[in-house]
């Protein structure tokens, strides 16, 4: 009877597993390509859209794209072409397919290890529902992700294979299976030293000290310390070919070189740290965490140093009797170390994908450590369960939520720059994306915010330049050209647009002036061409809409002059008579609160205007009136 049991609760959980990843992450199918290495891995890559072809396949083999080499990669996303073309749900569900047969493998390595059901699915529970683990899936780019870490957990299971029945055949399956990993991604580098933590623990192959050995592990066999490791070395040798593969590659990245090793020492330390707390509490994630550079506050390193170190004297304190608090530290640590960013390859700080593998280590000790915990807890089932329920349904809320800004590039990207700080290059990013909407001003908004951030970008000063002199602030034009020429004084086209623009700025000066002139002389049509003609020159010259509406107001033309008093606050929301003038017009048209609404702004701007007070209690009082 036990072993039927047994058979149905393992395919219950498995079914569990599945059903839950799926409902969590169903909602991508209806999701967009993200405009964040989407269109360099399938929208604007012409030798992935060209499908399966013996051509693309060579070129997978030989290309540096993306400053990586993952050939596996490159087939995967031609074969989501092949099958599904450039819809987007075709490619997002092959993540998710991937996510979930990574969580039943997951599953099934580990209670093929340690002969523990229910622990090993609350394991794959948390790998699959974890917030953490969306970037991964949500991003079809980080299929690099889902795809090695297929391959990472069927090496373990080869492997678990090898070490019941040694023999050539067992280990070159499992030679076969890193292999694939590493060409899908070279962070499967550490494996091979995972493979040794778990000849300590689960599978107990070697005994350290006095230690005694599971019972039920002895179908894994034993083995020396020396004889595990030297059964690594072929691994090791296909993990530094990688390196070796991946660090040439990489060589051409943009921050390799640029910050100092103790800085990003020191950004390593504390994003060992923030993993664990974002681990705990999912909270502020985003696509991108700017790297702090040079600006990493001394006492957050500590911070981070001492945790780091209690844990780790912790662990060394109850290794032996805790063999799995030994094995998960060492896990988490060791696997994150080819992207926490010692070697600094982008702008990241940190980034959610890299912990989709580190934190199966940490998962394993809370799930051995809470039953642990329980162990003389009279309810002990009961309540193991109940919170196992409480946290999984908690992280499968948050999770889908986490999903939901995925749906295309401006909700991740509007989600991102509201949960992180400084961070010029998603506002950058985020006001291209709506300036191609059409939205400039919310595209100035975010351009502004970005100079304002990393005021040492001449590119982003001269394109907000542009659309400034678009919008018709010349002056912040000018000031933005100017900045431009600090940054990088040999920009002949700035030089010269900068020149344009202050001679028609002193032009369409002149030309109010005169206007001005020529309205107190009441020549009143001269003094329209006069203002026309300036802001002609200068669209968003705030005096001269308001005083063309004047002109035109005494030509008897209040409509006409009622729009240029509008363009007038629009560029220049503190023009103090533009307001007033519109809210006369306003109130003599009868749009009595419009009217209301306007002197109210008068008062905000200067408090003393006392025209404006008597108009709008008179207003006010009619209103009141005729209710």
């Amino acid at each position: 009877m036990k072993g039927p049991s047994n058979k149905l609760q393992t395919i219950i959980i498995l079914l569990l597993l599945a059903a839950a990843t799926l409902a969590v992450y169903q909602q991508v199918r209806g999701h967009d390509f993200i405009a964040f290495d989407d269109d360099l891995y399938v929208t604007d890559n012409v030798n992935v859209q060209n499908g399966l072809t013996w051509r693309g396949i060579k070129w997978a083999f030989t290309t540096n794209q993306a400053y990586n080499w993952h050939p596996l990669v490159w087939i995967s996303h031609m074969l989501d072409c092949q099958l599904y073309k450039l819809n987007p749900a075709g490619h997002h569900f092959t993540n998710v397919l991937f996510h979930i047969a990574n969580t039943l493998l997951l599953f099934l390595v580990l209670n093929r290890m340690t002969g523990s059901r229910w622990r090993s699915g609350f394991v794959a529970a948390l790998f699959a529902l974890h917030p953490l683990h969306v970037e991964s899936v949500a991003w079809v780019s980080e299929r690099k992700d889902v795809l090695s870490t297929f391959f990472w957990l069927l090496t373990m299971w080869f492997y678990s294979r090898y070490v019941r029945r040694p023999g050539l055949a067992n280990y070159l399956l499992i030679m076969f299976a890193l292999a694939l990993g590493l060409m899908a991604k070279q962070m499967l580098v550490t494996l091979p030293l995972v493979l040794l933590l778990l000849d300590y623990w689960p599978l107990e192959r070697f005994p350290l000290g006095r230690q005694k050995r599971d019972a039920r592990k002895e179908r894994f066999g034993t083995a020396s310390f020396s004889r595990c490791f030297l059964e690594k070395l072929p691994l090791l040798a296909l993990s530094a070919a990688a390196s070796v593969i991946v660090l040439v590659v990489q060589s051409e990245a943009t921050l390799v070189k640029s910050i100092p090793l103790k800085y990003r020492i020191g950004n390593a330390l504390v994003a060992y740290a923030k993993y664990i707390r974002k681990m705990f509490w999912p909270a502020d994630l985003g696509i991108l965490y700017p790297h702090p550079e040079t600006n990493l506050p001394i006492w957050k390193v500590l911070t981070a140093g001492v945790l780091l170190l209690c844990i780790s004297i912790l662990v060394v304190r109850y290794f032996r009797s805790h063999r799995w608090l030994a094995v998960g530290w060492l896990w988490y640590l060791g696997t994150l170390v080819p992207v926490i960013g010692l070697v600094q390859v982008g702008l990241q700080a940190m980034a959610d994908r890299y912990t989709y593998v580190p934190l199966i280590g940490l998962f394993i000790i809370i799930a051995w450590g809470a039953a642990e915990l329980f162990t003389k807890q009279r309810y002990r089932s009961i309540v193991l369960a109940a919170g196992a329920v409480t946290v999984l349904l908690a992280l499968a809320v948050v999770t889908w939520r986490q999903v939901s800004y995925w749906q295309n590039s401006i909700t991740l990207y509007k989600h991102t720059v509201a949960v992180t700080a400084n961070n010029d290059i998603l506002h950058y990013n985020l006001g291209m994306l709506l300036l191609e909407e059409g939205n400039t001003d919310e595209a100035i908004e975010h351009w502004s915010k970005a100079v304002r951030i990393r005021p040492d970008q001449p590119t982003i000063h001269k394109n907000l330049a542009i659309l400034l002199q678009q919008q018709g602030d010349i002056e912040g034009a000018i000031e933005h050209y100017h900045q431009a020429l600090k940054l990088r004084p040999r920009d002949e086209a700035v030089h010269k647009t900068l020149r344009n623009l202050l001679a028609k700025l002193d032009t369409a000066e002149k030309l109010f002036n005169r206007g001005n002139v020529l309205a107190k002389q009441e020549d009143l049509d001269e003094a329209i061409t006069c203002y026309t003609r300036s802001l002609q020159l200068r669209p968003g010259y705030a005096p001269a809409h308001n005083n063309l509406g004047n002109a035109l107001f005494l030509q008897g033309k209040p409509e006409q002059a009622l729009t240029h008093y509008s363009e007038a606050v629009r560029y220049d929301p503190n023009m103090v008579d533009a307001h007033y003038n519109m809210a006369f017009l306003l109130a003599k048209r009868g749009s009595t609160d419009d009217a209301i609404r306007e002197y109210r702004k008068v008062l905000e701007l200067d408090p003393n205007h006392t025209k404006a007070f008597g108009a709008l209690q008179a207003l006010i009082k009619n209103r009141a009136n005729k209710r």
